[in-house]
Parts: C-alpha cells; sequence; structure tokens
C-alpha cells in the first residue's frame, strides 16, 4: 500500500504524533484556565518560554530544556503572586507578559546568531522536531494528561470554589501548582509544533469554540479535545503542503472551526 506522500517524511511522522499529544493536553489544561479567567496565563508563559529560549541561544544551552526551567519558575511565582494576593492576577501576569517579551528581544540582539531560525521558534516548524524532541514531548505531555485527567474532579472543583474544595480536603494549593506546572511544562515542549507565541491560542479557542455547544463540562472539555486534534491535523497538514508556519496554520484553522460553530449555534 502506497502511503500518503505526507507519511513518508520521518520528520512529518514525528510532528504529527507530537502535535497529536499536545492537542489532548492543551486543551485540557486551558479548560480550567479559561474557568478561573485566566487564559491569558498560557499566553504569559509564552513569552516568558521566548526570554528563555533567547538565554539559551546566549549562552549555548539547550532551548526546549531551558523553556521548561524558565517556565517552571515563571508559573510557580505567578501562582504564588496569586495566592498571596500582593499583586492583582492580572497586573502580575501584566508585568511577566510584557517584561519577558521585551528583555528576549534585547538578549537576541545580543546574541548576534544567524544559526538559530527565530521565526521557527515564534510560530513552529514541522522540519524541526528532532527523534529527542519527540520523546521529551511525549514523556511530559503523557505525564500531564494523566495527572489532569487523575485529578479531574478536584480540578473541577477548585476552579469554581476554592474555599469549597478546602472544606472538602481537597489539597487546593498542592492542585493549583500543579495546574500552573503543567501548562508550564505543555508550553515548554510546544515550542517545534506550535511556537511559542502561539500555543496559547490551542489552550483557548478549542475550548471557546467547544461552549458554542451548550454541554456539560465534562462534554465541552471532548469536544474541546477532538477540535483541536482536528485542526492539529490540518494545520500541520496545510503547513506541509504549502509550506506554511504550522503554528500560524493552526491558529487559524481553530479560528475558522470557531466561526463556524459560531454560525451554527445561531442557526
Amino acid at each position: 500500500m502506497i502511503l500518503p506522500q505526507i507519511l513518508q517524511y520521518d520528520f512529518m511522522i514525528r510532528a504529527l504524533i507530537a502535535g497529536t499529544v499536545i492537542a489532548i493536553a492543551a486543551p485540557l489544561i486551558g479548560s480550567f484556565l479559561l474557568i478561573r479567567r485566566y487564559s491569558v496565563f498560557a499566553d504569559t508563559l509564552a513569552h516568558v518560554s521566548f526570554l528563555s529560549v533567547a538565554i539559551a541561544i546566549l549562552f549555548g544551552f539547550n532551548p526546549i530544556l531551558t523553556s521548561i526551567v524558565g517556565s517552571l519558575v515563571a508559573s510557580s511565582t505567578l501562582e504564588h503572586l496569586r495566592a498571596s494576593k500582593r499583586i492583582q492576577s492580572e497586573n502580575s501576569l501584566a508585568l511577566f507578559l510584557s517584561g519577558s517579551l521585551a528583555l528576549g528581544v534585547v538578549i537576541l540582539s545580543l546574541a548576534k546568531t544567524t544559526t538559530i531560525n527565530i521565526s521557527s521558534i515564534l510560530f513552529g516548524s514541522i522540519t524541526t522536531i528532532t527523534q529527542s524532541d519527540l520523546a521529551i514531548i511525549a514523556a511530559i505531555a503523557s505525564v500531564v494528561i494523566i495527572t489532569m485527567i487523575y485529578n479531574f474532579r478536584k480540578f473541577f472543583v477548585i476552579a469554581f470554589d476554592e474555599d469549597y474544595a478546602r472544606v472538602k480536603g481537597i489539597r487546593v494549593t498542592l492542585l493549583n501548582y500543579t495546574l500552573m506546572l503543567a501548562s508550564a511544562l505543555i508550553i515548554s515542549v510546544s515550542i517545534t509544533v506550535i511556537g511559542m507565541l502561539l500555543i496559547g491560542a490551542l489552550m483557548v479557542i478549542p475550548v471557546i469554540t467547544a461552549y458554542q455547544f451548550k454541554k456539560g463540562f465534562k462534554h465541552s472539555v471532548a469536544i474541546a479535545i477532538a477540535l483541536a486534534l482536528a485542526e492539529v491535523w490540518l494545520g500541520l497538514t496545510a503547513a506541509f503542503y504549502l509550506d506554511l508556519p504550522a503554528g500560524s496554520s493552526i491558529v487559524l484553522i481553530s479560528i475558522l472551526f470557531f466561526g463556524i460553530a459560531t454560525i451554527l449555534r445561531r442557526k
């Protein structure tokens, strides 16, 4: 049997596998971030990842591993600030988002390197996924998915009422940090597939599209994951055949799906 052209290249197979696990994990996390009105958190961590990669380029570190470390530190700090209520969540997110982007640009200007394709970091590149990258992405995404599913009911209760969750004996602080760290990990490992500046969209757009169907929370999460899978597969296919940035293709298809869902809802 002759395989489609897209499946005759190892880098595309790696991209499809990586995109699949990310498409499952991203909306799963995004569903809880959206309930908490914390959707900008994903974009903030994406900008922190940009800063981390800029540091990696300057000092010759591994971009993905540096991004993971930077995002974990930032997510823990943001959750600490939110829980302590010293700074309002929106203000702390704005500080990290703007500051990370500005500092990242400055560091890249100091690096003055031509060996790194900045566009692939920002918007994703299906040709840059190596076997080791795939192993890291699959391992981390699998751990995140299992953790989210295992604690699904607890995350649901916390998202709607933290005080009630504490009364029920749920370890709210631990699970809040778990959600933030899971978000950081998924954003960090999505560099090569979705791109740093667009991964936040994959966490949010399929979720708000699923909400247009007005189903219960569990059903909405399942619909969001199904939409994200379709968007990633179609986006990667378009990127391969039309020579487009992978992340941009995925996000544009996500917006198209949202538009269709909105029209269907009105009818």
